[in-house]
């Protein structure tokens, strides 16, 4: 326990002192994430604070986790070097879905081949068990790449991701703990205190954003944790075994995890391409409705939590009755948000040499050519 509470107080102390350093830089060197049509924010703001998410997280995980009893470790590093030095390119330069794509699938490989970070059974979810090994693979490379990407698309408003990473790390961290997988519980905490590090500057109004550099990383962390946790749980040599491991790993993960299937899946059906940026997120739908950052923010994590407390309470029925019966709430949930009315939101306008300035609150009204307020419905 000490060793945990040593490595997540490394790690947040790291995190905590890189980050003004970062603004700093990034000030001087007007490093920021400006404003468009797709994004929240009104004004530029600084997109590097993976790069202190990365230093502490990196640091505490080398000092305290032991690589000669844990060999595949190096591995999951080299790994997440490849995945930080992506994202961190994709920051400052911008990259193209297709680099992104390699870069991860890099990354993934070495996981699965190297690092032994694989899916070979389905533990009965649709009644499958033992995969074909190239089954297998490629459902390994899928979880990976869907996982690392899910963080990285969750990331629309402020402390969304780095709470949600906070949550899921936390979980996978103290089961870890409790069934004697030290390291891995060590990388778990590793992640959650650079991460709560970095809530305090990301609260909104967030002084600084994470970027794809500590998204993609948070995802990448996930993924071995996600992977390794199903096929430890069910596992009847464990202290504490779990059934329907499968399900409750899809649960832990569930809001960024099936916000990202349900995007990439009405992306295909459009015929474009399931990288292609868009504003169907669960933030942006529920930002359309009038709520706020802190707002959508708890309610994910809430949300998050419920499917965790539900599927560890009715885990007996099965992992296949279990993923079903998570979907369908899941659907229903949507289908409300898509079926309720959005909140109204305020707008001001004033003409300004003639232009016409927008000012707008949290409530709805509609904009005419002169200064107006008034109510759109």
């Amino acid at each position: 326990m000490l060793d945990i509470l040593l490595t997540a107080s490394v790690s947040f102390i790291i995190c905590f002192l890189a980050v003004p350093v970062v603004l700093q830089i990034a000030e001087q060197k007007k490093l920021y994430d400006v404003p468009d049509e797709r994004k929240v924010h009104i004004m530029p703001v600084p997109s590097l604070g993976g790069v202190g998410i990365f230093g502490g997280f990196l640091l505490a995980s080398l000092l305290s986790i032991q690589g000669y009893m844990n060999p595949e470790f190096q591995y999951f590093f080299a790994a997440s070097l490849v995945i930080f030095f992506l994202g961190l390119k994709d920051d400052l330069l911008v990259l193209s879905a297709s680099k992104k794509f390699i870069g991860q699938v890099i990354a993934a490989s070495i996981l699965i081949h190297l690092g032994g970070i694989r899916l070979d059974s389905m533990h009965g979810l649709f009644g499958f068990d033992k995969l074909p090994v190239g089954f297998g693979l490629a459902l390994s490379y899928l979880t990976i790449i869907v996982v690392i990407n899910s963080f990285n698309l969750i990331d629309g408003v402020d402390g969304l991701a780095s709470s949600l990473g906070i949550f899921t790390t936390i979980i996978f961290g103290s089961y870890f703990f409790l069934i004697g997988e030290q390291a891995y519980s060590l990388l778990a905490f590793a992640m959650t205190g650079s991460l709560v590090a970095f809530l305090i500057f990301n609260n909104h109004p967030a002084k600084i954003f994470m970027g794809d550099s500590g998204s993609l990383m948070i995802g990448l962390i996930n993924a071995i944790l996600v992977i390794k946790f199903i096929n430890t749980a069910d596992q009847a040599y464990v202290s504490i075994p779990v059934e329907s491991a499968v399900t409750i790993g899809f649960a832990i993960l569930i809001v960024p995890l099936l916000d990202t299937l349900r995007v990439f899946s009405i992306r295909i059906f459009h015929g474009k391409s399931p990288f292609t940026p868009d504003r169907n997120h669960i933030h942006h739908l529920l930002l359309s409705k009038g709520y706020g950052h802190k707002t959508i923010t708890l309610f994910c994590v809430a949300v998050n939590a419920g499917f965790v407390a539900l599927a560890y309470c009715v885990r007996s029925i099965g992992p296949t009755n279990l993923f079903l019966l998570m979907l369908i709430l899941s659907f229903a949930g949507f289908g409300l948000l898509y079926y309720r009315k959005p909140r109204r939101t305020l707008v001001v306008a004033r003409k300004i040499n003639g232009m016409t300035e927008i000012k707008q609150t949290s409530k709805l009204v509609t904009l005419t050519q002169e200064t107006a307020a008034v109510d759109e419905k």
